[in-house]
């Protein structure tokens, strides 16, 4: 199997330190690494709402380079540290990107993300509209 490699500007450090690609196209399917909310000096805003639309806005970063928006995605899945306590934030946020039809979502509660005080990280699954 061959796929594509997708790696914005931005995200050139990431690929050559930690060896991943911010997605992934193989045929008509994207692939995107979850991506977190962090400001651009790699802190975690204080407020969630701000950390939601940071990584919201990241997966349209990479979503744009593999030449998708956000209509584009069929399926995705959320990691929440203290999911139930930012739910219905992560919720409204994830509205302001994302309308009918909607794509699906897996929410999973988890301990911990890679950032230390990081409280979501999102990937995606897109395809071109049909």
């Amino acid at each position: 199997m061959t796929f594509d490699v997708i790696v914005p500007d931005k995200d050139k450090r990431l690929y050559d330190n930690w060896h991943f690609a911010s997605a992934v196209r193989t045929a008509d399917l994207v692939l995107c690494s979850g991506q977190i909310g962090s400001n651009d000096d790699g802190t975690v805003p204080e407020s969630a709402e701000d950390e939601f639309r940071n990584a919201w806005t990241n997966v349209g970063r990479v979503l744009k380079a593999a030449g998708l928006g956000f209509e584009n995605i069929i399926e995705y899945t959320s990691y929440h540290v203290n999911l139930n306590d930012h739910v219905r934030a992560f919720m409204k946020v994830r509205d302001e990107f994302l309308s009918e039809p909607w794509p699906a979502w897996t929410a999973i509660g988890i301990t911990e993300l890679a950032l230390p005080g990081a409280r979501v990280e999102i990937r995606v699954a897109a395809t071109p509209a049909q």
